[in-house]
């Protein structure tokens, strides 16, 4: 079956029965009615790769990710896919797992397949590879380290505001002695969530520890914490991973949480809600940043020129990991 069967039976013309298939809005609503009950009446399906040929376009979006086995980005692109299939297109997504030569890899193959937009979710970005993109005219979107050019958005994600506030609900709670464990500190938004921890408590010699975003990283850094500052009351995680490995590592060395130690982390994935006790977080809404980065990347393809950036806040959500300090000569407040 091919496009002249459907043009042929629906009585119109080649260009008419294209131009359904990619939902023109100079289409008239009633033909383009037609046009689609043939189509399904025949079980027409195009030919996506001839199409590509023809128009130069794919109708297919990148998404590169940075670990597709932590919980916080299958939500993600799952947001990203919903938008982009309304619109029409498909989704390719690359996970680089922190790895610079697997971003390079996905970059090379997203090429191939021309894709005609990417959104770049992750840190770990060589500035060589984006001159590949560039050079092609192919509109990129980036989370957090962006720059706004030509055909280049920016998602921003308010880290500081989040872990301003995860801080001072510790400090209110009475907490003086807090530690924070990182993420990989090669990554951008790794410096800009422990930066922020720095000014909140206004204390440059605060105990960090550096983490892989992972729940065994998180557990080796806490263990580490624990053993060279036994008066440590508090804990604020890079990501919930992390925090997830913290609360093993206090449990492991036969203390609790809040008890002894409370916990905060970030991104509020759907196990910190189950975690035992909840975990305390900082929501970071994955559909609010794969919805902005799929509509900004829609605009650029649509309207090419200069791009923009799109804001996403963050929020403090409560539970039972945190609480105030217990007294003694364990979590001394001072």
């Amino acid at each position: 079956m091919t496009i002249k069967d459907v043009a042929k039976r629906a009585g119109v013309g080649i260009a008419t029965v294209s131009r359904t298939l990619h939902n023109s809005p100079r289409l008239n609503p009633e033909t383009a009615a037609r046009v689609r009950r043939v189509i399904e009446e025949l079980g027409y399906r195009p030919n996506i790769n001839a199409q590509s040929l023809v128009s130069g376009h794919s109708r297919m979006l990148g998404l590169v990710v940075s670990d597709i086995t932590n919980p916080f980005f299958p939500e993600l692109v799952k947001g990203f896919e919903e938008v982009a299939l309304q619109n029409g297109y498909d989704v390719f997504v690359a996970s680089t797992n922190y790895d610079p030569a697997r971003t390079a890899l996905s970059v090379r193959r997203m090429i191939e397949r021309k894709i005609d937009g990417v959104a770049i979710i992750t840190s770990e970005v060589d500035p060589s590879l984006m001159d590949s993109f560039s050079r092609r005219r192919v509109p990129l979107v980036f989370l957090d380290v962006g720059r706004i050019g030509r055909d280049v958005s920016n998602v921003k994600v308010d880290y500081a505001h989040g872990i301003a506030q995860a801080v001072e609900h510790l400090q209110l709670l009475g907490h003086r002695r807090i530690a924070f464990i990182s993420g990989p500190l090669r990554l951008e938004s790794v410096r800009e969530r422990r930066d922020a921890f720095l000014a909140q408590l206004g204390n440059p010699e605060a105990m960090l520890e550096e983490g892989n975003h992972k729940v065994d990283g998180g557990l080796q850094a806490m263990l580490r914490l624990l053993g060279r500052t036994p008066r440590l009351t508090a804990v604020v995680a890079s990501n919930d991973l992390t925090a997830i490995g913290a609360l093993r590592a206090i449990r492991q060395c036969g203390l609790r949480v809040p008890d002894d130690i409370s916990v905060v982390g970030f991104d509020d994935i759907q196990m910190a809600e189950f975690t035992e006790p909840p975990l305390t977080t900082v929501r970071l809404l994955r559909t609010e940043i794969a919805c902005s980065a799929c509509d900004a990347l829609l605009q650029l393809i649509r309207t090419p020129g200069v791009g923009a950036e799109f804001r996403v806040g963050t929020s403090l959500v409560i539970r039972a990991s945190t609480g105030r300090p217990c007294p003694g000569p364990g979590a001394a407040t001072d």
